[in-house]
């Protein structure tokens, strides 16, 4: 890789002042967690107005973490679908009041789908579409706004479900995120593809990374390195998509996230 790719963090907004420099001095991307809360996208002025003045001056790429507790995309009651889609009119309202140009939502396949919904014909191609019916509305308004929905694999076994969807949709506003950590358990115990397999599948679809280590065996959200994700690997897979994604240090300890970053810079592989 000749230009080193930068990366950035999920922070949340009562810890951007002490990550304040690191942030500013390469207008790193950030993610800000909280407007995944259902209570929090009910009222979210104080912490929009608290972002919008630490972050000003800072001109970096700014995503959210979508609603994703409680529901599934593929949603067949259309009551729940109507509440699905009411969250995600709420978060893109918070995305146009921060300017984000970029919102996490949660994949809704699982180990269950990976080997049951081809018992009956179409049955993955009917998934994709009930997914797509249920963000219709918000990647209409996503188009329009410019901000970019994307899928981030969960429980997934197979890459190529989420891209189904994606291609389905037949949208800019949506595209492919990748979980480290998530891929890495879904390796290890579900026999699905390692890590840098899920990125290098999703191409030129890849918007967003979240950066995790784990052992593979829950999702630790483990400061980078104390895992045994292969970050060459990763980041090689990355630089091949020939995309631009968001990169994102998603950890439980936002004291090492700057460790975090650290330890790709000293392998070579970030900044």
């Amino acid at each position: 890789m000749s230009e080193l790719p930068v990366v950035g963090a999920q922070l949340t907004v009562l810890d951007l002042d002490r990550h304040r420099d690191w942030l500013f001095e390469k207008n790193r991307d950030l993610e800000l967690p909280e407007f995944a809360m259902a209570d929090i996208l009910r009222n979210p002025d104080v912490f929009v107005d608290m972002a919008r003045q630490k972050l000003d001056g800072w001109d970096g790429r700014l995503g959210i973490h979508g609603p994703f507790s409680g529901f599934e995309l593929h949603t067949a009651d259309r009551d729940i679908q109507a509440i699905v889609q009411a969250r995600m009119e709420q978060a893109l309202d918070v995305c146009d009041a921060l300017g984000a140009v970029q919102m996490v939502i949660h994949s809704s396949f699982d180990p269950w789908d990976r080997d049951n919904l081809d018992q009956r014909a179409k049955g993955r191609e009917n998934r994709a579409a009930a997914i797509v019916k249920t963000l219709a509305p918000a990647l209409k308004r996503a188009e329009d706004q410019g901000v970019t929905l994307v899928l981030e694999n969960i429980k997934d076994c197979d890459p190529r479900d989420r891209m189904m969807v994606v291609e389905a949709a037949d949208s800019p506003a949506l595209r492919l995120s990748v979980d480290t950590g998530h891929a890495n358990w879904a390796h290890h115990i579900q026999g699905a593809p390692p890590p840098d397999r899920f990125i290098a599948l999703a191409g030129d679809k890849l918007a967003h990374v979240h950066l995790q280590d784990t052992d593979g065996y829950a999702d630790r959200h483990w400061h980078l390195g104390a895992g045994n994700i292969p970050w060459l690997a990763v980041m090689e897979a990355i630089a091949g998509t020939k995309a631009d994604p968001h990169l994102i240090v998603e950890i439980n300890d936002f004291d090492r996230v700057v460790q975090s970053v650290k330890y790709l810079e000293d392998l070579g592989l970030a900044q």
